[in-house]
């Protein structure tokens, strides 16, 4: 997964000057509102070649997201192979994080669309999750905004978050290939 398009989107590998805004990204309270803390620029770094390293051994990532009319980096969104101890791992996940001047015009819907498509369709995986914390309405919202579904008793606590912490209680969501919305 070099690189997908959609509509308003261009979903590709990581630049150098993805840096700078995505260190501001990781650094806002309200965006990391609903992860254990917010990222210092070296941190944002170490996750970027992180996800690159990822990418390379996988062949897919978490990769940079920019808009398609003015190239501006608004985020990313992509797959990563989760494999820490739960009842539905090893598994293929979606995720996204866009800075706040992008939530609700439809960017994570549409990003995450594309990406579960190429899931399915190119690496044929037969399930794509997207998990978040418990209180995490806006994610959860586009989960269900592109047909994932919820179920109540798949709800686990994340082993990544230590005990007791308010963000340890997740809730997992599912799609099957013929689940997309408006696909």
């Amino acid at each position: 997964m070099v690189r997908l398009e959609t509509e308003r989107l261009i979903i590709r590998r990581w630049k150098p000057e993805d840096l700078d805004s995505f260190a501001a990204l990781c650094a806002d309270p309200e965006v990391m509102e609903h992860f254990p803390a917010t990222l210092s620029r070296q941190e944002t770094q170490s996750l970027i070649d992180r996800m690159n390293t990822n990418h390379n051994k996988d062949g897919y990532s978490f990769m940079a997201c920019e808009l398609k009319s003015t190239g501006d980096f608004i985020g990313f969104v992509g797959l990563s192979y989760f494999t820490q101890e739960t009842h539905f791992s090893p598994c293929v996940e979606v995720g996204w994080r866009l800075h706040k001047r992008f939530w609700g015009q439809g960017y994570a819907p549409e990003g995450a669309k594309a990406v579960i498509k190429y899931a399915f369709e190119v690496l044929k995986v037969p399930e794509v999750i997207a998990m978040t914390a418990v209180g995490n309405l806006n994610s959860r919202r586009v989960m269900e905004k592109i047909g994932m579904t919820y179920n109540p008793q798949d709800d686990f606590d994340h082993p990544k978050v230590e005990d007791g912490h308010r963000l340890k209680r997740h809730v997992l969501y599912r799609i099957k290939p013929g689940q997309l919305k408006n696909e």
